[in-house]
């Protein structure tokens, strides 16, 4: 009987041997996909997050008064160091990017404290040049203590995390809305908000939602990027669209460092851009774990550790090459949640696009004529899903603890004041404005403080994402780069 007890054991326990290796295949965040669909998936990025991407250096430039020229100047650099960006996070090169499907873009954060350092520098190519020497040395800040604070990420639970991803995506979704009504170049003006412009952006919206709808992943996948085609074929039929752009626009540009001059490095910018990328930090690390959520990948700190390494190259890379600070695109988040397509391979490609549309002026001015309608009534969806993964990781923090309730509605509070109350922050000194004035970094610094008080200075207990759970869920599917949700 014990031989054949131990007999009987053997075949049981090989399939059990095996079992971990039958499940260890292509995570569809490592799956190289065909050349023709990486090129489709990856345009759609570049569509998804053109918008916002040259959005920041054109409020920049208008506010500190650069000529047209030098405006054509900062949207091709931003470009061009977006993709490559885009290309260190998503394939990593030694301990720098963090290997997933995450586009690098120019943070929103950064924007007033920007326009406050420029004017404050006397505005122009001179108050770049502050601008500059703050980024480039917040960069290297950033990339040194990327190791450190990856090993606090302990004291951004979930309650902190998902409350920095919902102000995210709620603080967007206004954005997403003033394109849809006409841009904010339209602010004032009859068309702003016109029946016609709200009409692109519905038809966009509803086209969009009856492809994923007829539930084809391909239809599915590509749902965004066929919303935008559509919406641009309709509202050039109409004669809304205005392609003179194209035409006025070089074939070929080259973005050479330093293309101002060599950057001024003054002591109150730099303290200004620090705190942005303390900011940038906890927003990239709810990025991280929001796109570790979305496709079933584990997280930790050694993951924290190589985004951030990568923003901080990034924002150097940005401020050599007359660029700006860069963090991982909530906007692009929404898109992989939307098509299900995970691949990180994607994302490169996205980047050599963006490389491509950096070194050639016409070719990103034809991205840029997507009328803005059409662009917002895309982003409400994909800006809305930020903010729907944000509700989701907190999901995983008890709510029915008062002080994780509070810690979510006072920062949610805080998060909408700089565009509520506008004028509270007018009256500020410049220096308390270039940090505060910004609903993201208003709420995100709340949600870390609320969070200190109550729970890591009492000592009370918080509770972590299960990544194991969460692979569970979703590795044993086939890497088809789709998943049920």
């Amino acid at each position: 009987m014990p031989r054949q007890s131990r007999q009987s054991s053997r075949p049981h326990s090989r399939p059990h041997s095996r079992e971990p290796a039958s499940r260890r295949q292509t995570h569809p965040v490592d799956e190289l996909l065909p050349v023709p669909r990486l090129a489709l998936y990856g345009f759609q990025h570049v569509l998804a997050f053109y918008a916002a991407a040259v959005i920041v250096p054109v409020l920049l430039g208008n506010a500190l008064g650069l000529s047209r020229q030098e405006l054509v100047h900062l949207i091709n650099a931003d470009l061009l160091t977006c993709g490559v960006a885009s290309i260190i996070q998503a394939l990593g090169v030694w301990k720098i990017g963090a290997r997933l499907p995450l586009v690098q873009g120019v943070t929103f954060t950064a924007v007033s404290p920007m326009i406050a350092i420029g004017t404050g520098a006397g505005g122009g190519t001179a108050g770049l040049l502050v601008v500059y020497g703050a980024v480039i040395t917040a960069g290297i800040a950033t990339f040194l203590f990327a190791p450190l604070f990856s090993k606090l990420v302990k004291y951004f639970p979930p309650v902190v995390i998902g409350t920095v991803l919902t102000i995210i995506g709620i603080t967007l979704i206004p954005v997403a809305l003033q394109d849809a009504a006409g841009g904010a170049h339209l602010i004032g003006t009859p068309a702003y908000g016109s029946p016609k412009n709200l009409a692109y952006a519905l038809g966009t919206l509803l086209f969009i939602l009856a492809l994923v709808r007829v539930g084809k992943p391909l239809l599915s996948s590509l749902a965004v990027l066929l919303g935008l085609v559509a919406g641009t074929t309709v509202a050039w039929v109409c004669g809304d669209v205005d392609l003179g752009v194209v035409d006025q626009a070089d074939w070929f540009g080259v973005t050479t460092p330093f293309h101002y001059g060599m950057p001024r490095f003054e002591l109150f910018p730099i303290i200004a851009m620090l705190v942005v990328m303390l900011i940038t930090m906890v927003e990239t690390t709810g990025d991280v774990y929001a796109i570790g959520e979305i496709t079933r990948k584990r997280v930790d700190a050694d993951t924290i550790a190589r985004a951030l390494r990568a923003d901080g190259v990034a924002t150097v890379l940005g401020g050599i090459l007359n660029s700006f600070p860069y963090v991982a695109f909530a906007e692009n988040i929404g898109l992989v949640r939307m098509s299900r397509i995970m691949s990180r391979y994607v994302v490169a490609a996205a980047g050599v696009f963006m490389i491509a549309l950096g070194l050639l002026p016409k070719a990103g001015s034809l991205v840029a004529s997507i009328p803005h309608p059409v662009l917002g009534g895309a982003a409400v969806s994909m800006f809305g899903i930020v903010a729907a993964v944000g509700v989701q990781i907190l999901g995983k923090a008890d709510l029915r603890e008062e002080r994780n309730t509070l810690i979510l509605a006072v920062s949610l509070g805080a998060a909408l004041l700089p565009t509520t109350v506008a004028p509270f922050f007018d009256r500020m000194p410049d220096s308390v404005r270039a940090v505060l004035d910004s609903g993201i970094t208003l709420g995100a610094l709340t949600a870390i403080a609320l969070n200190l008080v109550f729970n890591v200075f009492t000592g009370r207990s918080t509770m972590d994402i299960d990544w194991d759970e969460v692979e569970d869920t979703g590795t044993a599917r086939p890497a088809g780069g789709a998943f049920a949700h």
